[in-house]
């Protein structure tokens, strides 16, 4: 099984007040939970249910994803800069693990 990886696409500044794009993926080994192993035991669900982008520390997005989302998920939106800080990116998946990534942000 390869191991999950995450990536972010985002400036690392903007003037106050811009809007800029971000984009996120995962690289992950999705299992549906409707898979049987060699001797017919289902194979857990284990897909990112779930992806928090904060800045600064506070929630800016929040995607609950479900079963019908892509084995490496990609999300594409818009922030407003405000002040200079941290983004971080965080991917849950099933059974509790975690994947972050954190992005330093500037604004000039």
């Amino acid at each position: 099984m390869l191991p999950s990886t995450p990536r972010v696409q985002a400036p690392s500044s903007a003037t106050k007040g811009e809007i800029f794009q971000v984009k996120a993926l995962i690289s992950h080994q999705m299992e549906t939970g409707l898979r049987h192993d060699n001797e017919g035991n289902v194979i857990p669900r284990k897909i990112i249910h779930k992806f928090v982008c904060r800045y600064n520390g506070a929630d800016v997005l929040v995607a609950d994803l479900h079963e019908a989302i892509a084995a490496n998920p990609y999300l594409e939106f818009y922030l407003r800069a405000t002040e200079s800080g941290r983004l971080e990116f965080v991917w849950q998946e099933d059974g509790g693990g975690a994947y972050s990534l954190a992005h330093q942000f500037v604004v000039v």
